[in-house]
């Protein structure tokens, strides 16, 4: 057997226990971008190098393999591989520059906890590779301006959504000539350029409302708990907008046209989670979607200089025409 196809089958077992209800050959297809001969050799091999494996159907009839978890030697036996816990130390570091410190304390518990369960001689070997693998790939820092964000706010923050929990803000709004005090049912965050708690009033008309973070000067948890809102949908309600400033004045399609020149590396972005784009005869690119958010827009188009044209909206238009320019010597 070779060394891809015996990681294939390491890999099928990962799922095979880590699946409560076990690995199909949906599953399998899936993993490894396989037809469905393929995925069936694969298992027929599994079975073969597994024999303790249990295999069912499920109420569909397809059939399902799945492995006991009651052996602590798996994990001794396989071990994590330095590309593994490098994802791992990658996503802690992610979460904790993003803001979401909760989330970076949580990960960074699961990376020791697995490494607690190796061996020492594996698990020193397995940090150290993983470290090496960060520093020479180069995905332990990332250039460039980011949002310095209020950690202790954060934490707050994510506590009050996890359970979930009211919280009282002394909040200073941008026609607020001094900060008011809010009480409030947090349903998300907003991390962009400019960040903002997703919330409705405790007493008020249950609509959503966006919060700055950086104009809420004080939070504590109330202890009171609420219902979330069962049709609330984060995404929905964020790609509502380019970034994470939302306008219902502004909210409409977008149309931009990037140059030929330009057309390549504009392939490359997602402008939007909901974008079309359309080839054009001439090479250029047009690219639309539905969104809100004209300062933000603009921030960005900024870059692309006058390789790029806004169609809509005409505000947009008007916002952007006098600050074109041709002297950039390179696209984002």
């Amino acid at each position: 057997m070779s060394y891809s196809k015996a990681s294939d089958l390491l890999r099928v077992a990962d799922m095979a226990m880590a699946k409560f209800e076990g690995v199909s050959l949906h599953d399998v297809r899936e993993e490894f971008a396989c037809d469905h001969r393929t995925a069936q050799r694969i298992m027929r091999a599994f079975e073969t190098v597994f024999p303790q494996v249990d295999i069912e159907e499920d109420a569909d009839r397809r059939r399902r393999w799945h492995l006991p978890r009651s052996d602590p030697r798996w994990l001794q036996a396989q071990g994590i591989r330095d590309s593994e816990l490098a994802a791992l130390d990658l996503a802690a570091k992610r979460a904790a520059r993003d803001g979401a410190p909760d989330e970076a304390q949580r990960l960074q518990a699961l990376r020791d906890r697995l490494l607690a369960a190796m061996p020492a001689v594996h698990a020193r070997r397995t940090e150290a590779d993983a470290e090496a693998l960060l520093e020479a790939q180069g995905f332990a820092s990332r250039p460039g301006p980011r949002v310095i964000g209020d950690m202790k706010l954060l934490g707050t923050l994510t506590e009050a959504l996890r359970a979930p929990w009211e919280v009282k803000l002394t909040y200073r709004g941008e026609r607020d000539e001094h900060p008011r005090e809010r009480v409030l049912e947090p349903h998300g965050l907003l991390l962009g350029i400019r960040r903002y708690l997703v919330a409705r009033p405790a007493s008020g008309d249950g609509r959503m409302r966006r919060f700055r973070l950086d104009r809420i000067e004080d939070a504590a948890i109330t202890g009171r708990s609420f219902s979330l809102d069962p049709d609330f949908d984060l995404g929905r309600f964020s790609r509502q907008a380019f970034g994470s400033f939302h306008s219902d004045a502004e909210y409409g399609p977008v149309e931009w046209r990037f140059t030929p020149a330009a057309a390549k590396t504009a392939r490359q972005f997602v402008f939007h989670a909901e974008q079309e784009t359309f080839e054009e005869p001439d090479g250029a690119l047009t690219v639309r979607f539905i969104a809100s958010g004209h300062m933000e827009m603009a921030w960005h188009l900024y870059q692309w200089g006058d390789q790029v044209e806004v169609i809509s909206p005409t505000a947009l238009r008007e916002m952007v025409h006098g600050y074109r320019r041709g002297d950039f010597p390179a696209l984002p």
